[in-house]
């Protein structure tokens, strides 16, 4: 089982980081964590399809992720190397290198599409401490939608109320409906079946013809070429 089989991550499974803050307001990263990595690599490949190591090149740790491929009946293997954690050093870069490891087996590469998250002032509570602007606020994702490309087209972050801070509101796709052509061979077969453009509309749920999509065009024609009676496919 190949990366292309590894599932996009759920709402639930991503988490949201302070980059910026300032008196106008914060900017989010989004991110995942190792137990996120691992949940998905049982998932895909079961516990026993998997393995991970470490290897300390020129002074930094390294992880490699190797996965069973059952066709070519051998470990295929890709490496990252982790960045120092201030807090836990080595235990820092074992994780960050695990979890870079793993972005190059394609899980949660659909982050890398993120949009510029920014919540302004008036959304979150900001104060100054010091000669630092800090907040107490955690947020999360509440609803997250990607295209068949595999990016982020819908976004919703909320704070620990579960108010909504911000939001990404999928692109709008323009429909042009039929081309004359198309629309002059769907009234050919509409007449030759004798079958009501009315009940073509209402079996797929939409009331003009300019609202077929190409699917639906291409699924009614096939019903109609199927129709030899005069009565709906």
């Amino acid at each position: 089982m190949g990366a292309k089989d590894i599932r996009l991550l759920r709402a639930d499974e991503i988490e949201c980081r302070v980059s910026v803050i300032n008196e106008k307001g914060l900017s989010l990263l989004l991110y995942k964590d190792a137990r996120v990595d691992q949940k998905i690599l049982d998932e895909t490949f079961t516990p026993f399809g998997w393995k991970r190591t470490h290897q300390s090149i020129d002074g930094n740790l390294y992880c490699t992720v190797e996965i069973y491929d059952d066709e070519k009946k051998e470990w295929i293997a890709k490496q990252d190397v982790g960045v120092t954690s201030y807090a836990e050093k080595e235990k820092g870069q074992a994780s960050d290198s695990f979890k870079r490891a793993c972005f190059n087996w394609a899980i949660g590469r659909e982050l890398y599409t993120a949009p510029f998250i920014w919540i302004p002032a008036d959304k979150v509570l900001i104060q100054k401490k010091l000669d630092k602007f800090v907040t107490s606020e955690r947020f999360s994702v509440g609803y997250i939608s990607y295209n068949e490309r595999k990016e982020i087209v819908a976004l919703v972050i909320v704070n620990s109320k579960g108010q909504v801070v911000y939001e990404m509101k999928p692109p709008i796709v323009k429909h042009e409906g039929p081309t004359l052509e198309q629309l002059s061979e769907l009234e050919k077969e509409l007449e030759r079946t004798g079958v009501d453009i009315g009940s073509v509309l209402e079996r797929y749920r939409i009331k003009e013809v300019s609202e077929m999509t190409g699917t639906i065009y291409k699924n009614a024609m096939a019903s109609l070429k199927r129709t030899k009676a005069k009565t709906a496919a």
